[in-house]
């Protein structure tokens, strides 16, 4: 008598076949999405190799690959390759065009990924929960509100948060290149008018002139970054820095130099330190920052160089309360001991104050205390990404206009709606 199947086992092969076939449809479904995603990341690529431009003020770039990330959930994958993708797009972009002799050229391109990675840190700020990056509990915390505190929140996994990682990387770098760009330029014009400054019968038109060259390179920079809709925040903070960096550079010759440390090179000091004063009131103080602020040293150098006819009647107490109060008695010490009036014969301080500056400076070293003389330049990265998110304004990325991508693009259908955060 044939041995009948039992019922259960007749279930049992019915399950195992209908699972293989749901594994199966499952896999070629996967498999038809993961080259959809493909494709979709080369199309991202392509375009983001170009300049998008901006819209409504807000990076268009930075706006489309946040928005293709978070639609394709890149931010909560284990394994994805799109990150470095991203990253080696933004790097060849900049290092193709990093020429010496493209200076402009050069500037133009590190300006616009300098607001692009900046828009972008900002909203990987604010999607990024807690649990994902401790670092940014504070700024999630409150200290924005914007649109963005509306958009979905995701736990991102590693690969999205080496891709912050590095983006910071990016951001900090670009922001050096254009302060060293400007740095240098003006490091040029300020050794080229100390030269002309030294010799005899110089026009005083053409020593304005050097002093309105910095000026017109100060304003070029401006201009470049806002063009490129740079973050204020981070445009105060190069600007502050360059003006240090003028502060140091001029206070510097002053104390090392014989042929700086007379009456006539405070005039033309003088003169620039106007100058600069106006620009930045023309740049408004949302560009540059506490800029003026950073000149104190040079400003009282050369305050003290025009004080012809109070020297001989200053006192110790009076030159570093009141005229020099930033200056440190080996810098004061400095300026009076090598001073000479080129033009009204007019003495230094008096040799009693002269010798008060000897004692206290050798107190100074006997005590340990430190006495600067020459200032260092500030080489710092004057800011983190919590500053960063927490000190600007943010736009609302569905806000910016992307119907020409779309129109040439279809696969960016996606992004007419709101919804990122479903899967392709």
């Amino acid at each position: 008598m044939p041995t009948q199947e039992a019922p259960v086992d007749k279930v049992t092969s019915v399950l195992v076949k209908d699972t293989e076939k749901i594994f199966s449809l499952t896999s070629e479904v996967e498999a038809l999405q993961l080259g959809v995603t493909q494709e979709n990341q080369e199309l991202l690529v392509t375009c983001i190799s170009q300049n998008l431009g901006f819209a409504g003020g807000n990076p268009v770039a930075a706006s489309l690959i946040y928005k293709c990330l978070l639609h394709w959930r890149s931010f909560e994958l284990e394994e994805t390759n799109i990150f470095d993708r991203i990253i080696q797009t933004i790097a060849s972009d900049i290092e193709v065009r990093a020429d010496s002799f493209l200076l402009h050229y050069n500037n133009q391109v590190l300006a616009y990924w300098l607001s692009n990675s900046a828009m972008l840190l900002k909203l990987l700020q604010h999607t990024f929960t807690s649990a994902a990056i401790p670092a940014s509990r504070g700024c999630m915390g409150g200290g924005v509100v914007s649109s963005l505190d509306r958009q979905m929140q995701v736990e991102a996994k590693y690969p999205a948060t080496l891709f912050k990682q590095q983006l910071i990387g990016f951001l900090e770098k670009m922001y050096v290149m254009i302060r060293d760009n400007l740095k240098i330029e003006v490091f040029s014009l300020l050794r080229l008018s100390k030269q002309v400054a030294q010799e005899n019968n110089v026009p005083q038109q053409d020593l304005i002139g050097h002093w309105e060259s910095i000026v017109e390179r100060l304003s070029s920079y401006l201009n470049l970054m806002k063009a490129n809709n740079t973050p204020p925040f981070l445009v105060s903070k190069l600007i502050t820095q360059i003006f240090f960096f003028i502060n140091l550079q001029l206070l510097n010759s002053i104390l090392l130099s014989d042929d700086c440390c007379y009456f006539v090179n405070g005039e033309y000091v003088e003169t620039g330190l106007a100058k600069l004063k106006n620009w930045c009131i023309e740049a408004t103080d949302e560009n540059a920052g506490s800029a003026w602020d950073e000149l104190s040293h040079i400003r009282q150098a050369a305050g003290f160089l025009q004080a012809i006819i109070q020297k001989q009647e200053m006192t110790l107490d009076k030159i570093t309360r009141e005229l020099c109060p930033v200056l440190s008695i080996r810098q004061l010490y400095r300026i009076s001991a090598m001073y000479f009036d080129d033009i009204y014969d007019m003495s230094s301080v008096s040799s009693d104050v002269i010798s008060s500056m000897m004692i206290r400076l050798i107190d100074d070293l006997t005590d340990g205390v430190r006495s600067d003389f020459l200032l260092e330049d500030d080489l710092s990265i004057p800011f983190t990404v919590e500053d960063l998110s927490k000190s600007t304004e943010q736009g609302d990325v569905n806000d910016i206009d992307t119907l020409a991508l779309i129109h040439e693009n279809p696969s960016f259908s996606f992004l007419l709606t709101c919804g990122e955060g479903s899967s392709s």
